[in-house]
């Protein structure tokens, strides 16, 4: 079976199930670059993997440009730094009498909090969900590269929980900090989460010390962050404790909102580590000179070829597809794995030799991925370009973009707050992988987030944001025609095609319901040509809306609409 055919083994007596076990395509093909200008499937293909769905604007934007051009725009376009988040959670006065009331005294409504330094249980939940709502924000309004869609992998690759670290502060400085990295160099990343204060919060790292070195950072420093768990990642649980001893003495500074060094708190005695590492021995320091230890840790680290290999997995099952087999890890993997050890681990050489590949634009490839929670409430507001309030309304245009995240967190990705610390399931569970996203429960809300955003969409005080159907329906080459416009809809929203048989389906039952045989083409075509030429004829608005909504809704329900 090929790749996207997965989806439709679903046994629907029994609810989801998957056959783990088939076998799929495999793709023998290597990095070896394709050349030039890339088909409108191949752009969409590109675009749904590294963005958020394959916006027109994108698509418009980078339509007829060599490869080489398209991957180095997504890479290396410098970028503004986002304004912060702000105060827009006040109650307003109509609440003042009830006594969960609140209204931050400190912080005017519209501006930032980042710098606040009075954080507290009345203020702590509103400014997380602040800052969560500014995030959804800035993936619905992400510029044309990957920087969005990496400080998302950065985040479920170095979890951290909201709801732990529980200061906003602390996590708006790990989302600056992931940002900054996001594109850079992976050992300064790992270097700076390290002790950055919301990772020493989340793993205890600010209360390990001498006397009682804490395992949680050591542990997943090396499990989860760096080495892994392949058939080569080798190192002791012995290992675990002498990184813990070394990483002992950190913590964060309330007052300045930064990570101090204690001396005093530092086990300064040698650390011994196993035969994976050489047998390394960490001197111990004493005094501030201590701190260098943990560079000294970090070297003996990336001296290990494991890292390199662990990494590009988890890059390649972010954005190619699970499955690694034999070949793939031949062909690719290795690699992949050998530029980044040559480039002193610098992300973005990989990421350039990996989506220029022609491997990543191997057919089998294509639609093979169901998307996240977040590729899919956010992948539609920008495939169909939903327009949200700009900063000028800034309530609105936050509770717009809270009630698109909550749809992402009831269908299991609840951003900010991956469910532990190894990040979302999807990401790394064996055997299932991304079929984890799809569940009993979740597939009925993705429908119904669509059929929503359909029909009434989302509302909040007097703005409202909803697909608007003929608005996207112009944008498309040919909508008088029905055949066309249903196969270009088609392209558009699956970047694949379907079945002669289908698509006369869905014309007569949609486009043409109500009327009988083939005469009645034109019908479609009349009234299109009707609305184009006097749009305000309610009777015959309505009619071309009520059947455009039904197209996309139908549309929207198969599984075709749940690949990228």
């Amino acid at each position: 079976m090929d790749r996207r055919s997965f989806f439709h083994r679903v046994k629907k007596e029994k609810g989801i199930e998957w056959n783990y076990a088939a076998d799929l395509d495999t793709v023998s093909s290597g990095l070896d670059a394709y050349k030039g200008k890339l088909s409108n499937d191949q752009l969409m293909h590109l675009l749904k993997r590294v963005t958020f769905g394959a916006s027109p604007n994108d698509i418009d934007h980078f339509k007829g440009k060599k490869l080489k051009k398209i991957i180095h725009e997504l890479l290396y376009t410098e970028e503004k730094e986002p304004a912060p988040p702000v105060n827009n959670y006040n109650d307003p006065d109509s609440k003042k009498e009830e006594e969960n009331y609140f209204f931050d005294e400190e912080i005017p409504a519209g501006q930032t909090w980042i710098n606040s330094t009075t954080f507290n249980g009345k203020n702590s939940g509103r400014r997380r969900n602040s800052l969560k709502n500014w995030w959804i924000g800035l993936m619905l309004n992400q510029q044309s590269t990957l920087r969005e869609k990496m400080v998302v992998f950065w985040h479920n690759h170095f979890a951290t929980q909201a709801t732990i670290v529980d200061n906003a502060r602390y996590l708006y400085q790990h989302n600056v900090m992931l940002r900054r990295h996001a594109l850079g160099n992976f050992k300064a990343m790992v270097k700076d989460v390290t002790i950055d204060p919301a990772m020493l919060k989340y793993l205890n790292g600010a209360v390990s010390t001498k006397k009682a070195p804490d395992e949680n950072y050591g542990r997943e420093l090396q499990e989860l962050f760096t080495i892994g768990k392949g058939p080569e990642s080798r190192y002791t649980e012995n290992d675990v404790k002498a990184a813990a001893r070394v990483l002992t003495g950190y913590r964060f500074e309330n007052k300045t909102y930064t990570t101090v060094f204690d001396a005093n708190r530092h086990d300064e005695s040698d650390k011994q580590f196993s035969a994976f590492y050489n047998n390394t021995v960490i001197q111990g320091k004493k005094g501030a000179p201590g701190a260098e230890e943990t560079d000294d840790l970090l070297n003996m680290i990336f001296a290990q070829q494991e890292v390199s290999r662990f990494i590009c997995r988890k890059l390649y099952r972010f954005f190619v597809y699970h499955s690694i087999d034999a070949i793939t890890e031949k062909n690719v993997i290795e690699p992949l794995a050998a530029i980044f050890r040559k480039n002193d681990y610098e992300i973005k050489p990989v990421l350039e030799a990996l989506l220029s590949s022609k491997h990543f634009f191997d057919p089998a490839n294509f639609n093979a991925v169901i998307k996240s929670p977040l590729d899919f409430t956010i992948g539609l507001c920008r495939e169909y370009k939903i327009s949200f309030p700009d900063a000028g309304n800034f309530i609105d245009q936050y509770g717009l973009w809270e009630q698109v995240r909550n749809q992402a967190t009831a269908m299991q990705q609840n951003i900010g707050d991956p469910p532990n610390v190894a990040g979302w399931q999807p990401y790394y569970q064996e055997p299932q992988y991304d079929k984890l996203w799809i569940s009993s429960d979740s597939l009925p809300r993705r429908n119904q987030y669509s059929d929503r955003m359909i029909n009434n969409g989302f509302a909040k005080n007097e703005t409202k944001v909803v697909i608007d159907t003929i608005a996207f329906t112009k944008t498309l080459p040919t909508p008088a025609d029905p055949d066309k416009l249903i196969s270009d809809a088609i392209r558009r929203l699956y970047n694949m095609d379907l079945a002669v048989t289908e698509k006369t389906f869905i014309k007569s039952s949609i486009l043409l319901s109500g009327l009988t045989g083939m005469q009645s083409d034109h019908y479609w075509t009349d009234i299109w040509n009707a609305y184009l030429a006097k749009p305000d004829d309610k009777k015959n608005t309505d009619q071309v809306t009520k059947r455009l909504k039904s197209l996309y809704k139908y549309l929207m329900n198969r599984p075709e609409y749940q690949l990228c």
